[in-house]
């Protein structure tokens, strides 16, 4: 099944940073002045400071999550109330910032991504495990060798939009020194009255940060500190059962043949389904890919069960003597 055409009215444009606030930070910083955020000053004063607010176009925009990550009705459910809210007051896209929480495998990222690219305000995705300082989110002083803006100043001052999806994959993973905790901003940036004042330190100028839509993903959430679960609403997806995993195995071998001109027919056979489904959701669309590689390498626009233990994927074990 191909993805459905997604329409949404964009709101009014709102201002989330004051251009004049920018050439008063140029004139304080004239006698030490730093190449790199001149130029993004200068991109921030080319782009001016209004971005759009998008509202949903009703609450059926995000029905075909339930075909595609059927665990997650109770998360679409909830999301359907807010997008009921938003098209009722003609207001922009807005809810409470969500944590997914649970084992790896089962398509909390990819459920995060597939919402994002439905909702379409646009999305930054940043893997939690992979950072080693605090700065990331909310930028480094301008005072220091190759600092830069952080990912949430660099999506809204680059964007086009003031309310956009980011993705924080993996938020129990976040290390590194303590000194500089990566989940440090968060506090400010998931309520929205200090998120309207957000600063950036190498930007450092007030940016409204209050529209961000957050979507976060963990495997526990013992090692996230206690206020910061307060500010989200946490679901515990579940394990998909067999008929979600034939659900999700079935959704996509249909949007992976509407999207190629492959020849293969539109619906699988009930043992290939079940050979799909067997995998874990992480696992599926790669799998899947290499059969249909492996049916077209034999002659067939067809697949057959074999094809899924020929479709050896991933990094292969080395022989030694």
């Amino acid at each position: 099944m191909a993805h459905t055409d997604i329409r949404l009215a964009v709101a009014e444009e709102r201002t989330i940073y004051d251009v004049a606030a920018i050439d008063r930070a140029l004139d304080e910083a004239a006698g030490n002045r730093n190449e790199a955020l001149a130029a993004l000053y200068e991109k921030m004063k080319q782009r001016g400071g209004g971005r759009f607010l998008v509202r949903p176009s009703g609450p059926d925009m995000i029905d075909d999550l339930y075909d595609s990550c059927p665990n997650f009705a109770e998360v679409i459910d909830d999301l359907k109330k807010y997008i009921a809210l938003s098209v009722a007051g003609n207001e922009p896209m807005s809810f409470t910032p969500i944590l997914l929480l649970g084992e790896p495998g089962i398509g909390k990222t990819h459920f995060a991504r597939e919402l994002a690219a439905r909702l379409g305000t646009g999305h930054e995705f940043v893997s939690m495990s992979a950072l080693t300082a605090g700065w990331i989110l909310s930028g480094a002083s301008a005072q220091w060798n190759n600092a830069k803006p952080g990912k949430v100043a660099h999506t809204l001052v680059h964007g086009d939009f003031a309310n956009p999806v980011v993705v924080l994959d993996e938020v129990d993973k976040a290390g590194g020194d303590s000194r500089y905790d990566p989940m440090g901003a968060l506090y400010s940036l998931l309520e929205k009255d200090t998120a309207r004042a957000f600063k950036d330190e190498f930007v450092d100028i007030d940016i409204d940060a209050s529209h961000i839509l957050w979507v976060t993903t963990a495997n526990d959430e013992r090692s996230i500190p206690e206020p910061i679960l307060n500010r989200m609403n946490v679901y515990e997806v579940p394990r998909p059962d067999r008929d979600a995993s034939l659900a999700i195995a079935r959704t996509l071998y249909g949007e992976i043949v509407a999207d190629h001109d492959w020849g293969f027919p539109p619906e699988a056979d009930d043992a290939v389904l079940e050979c799909l489904a067997a995998l874990p959701p992480r696992d599926m669309k790669k799998r899947l890919l290499a059969a249909f590689g492996t049916a077209k390498l034999a002659g067939r626009n067809w697949l057959e069960t074999r094809d899924f233990d020929q479709a050896r994927t991933g990094r292969s074990r080395k022989i030694g003597f």
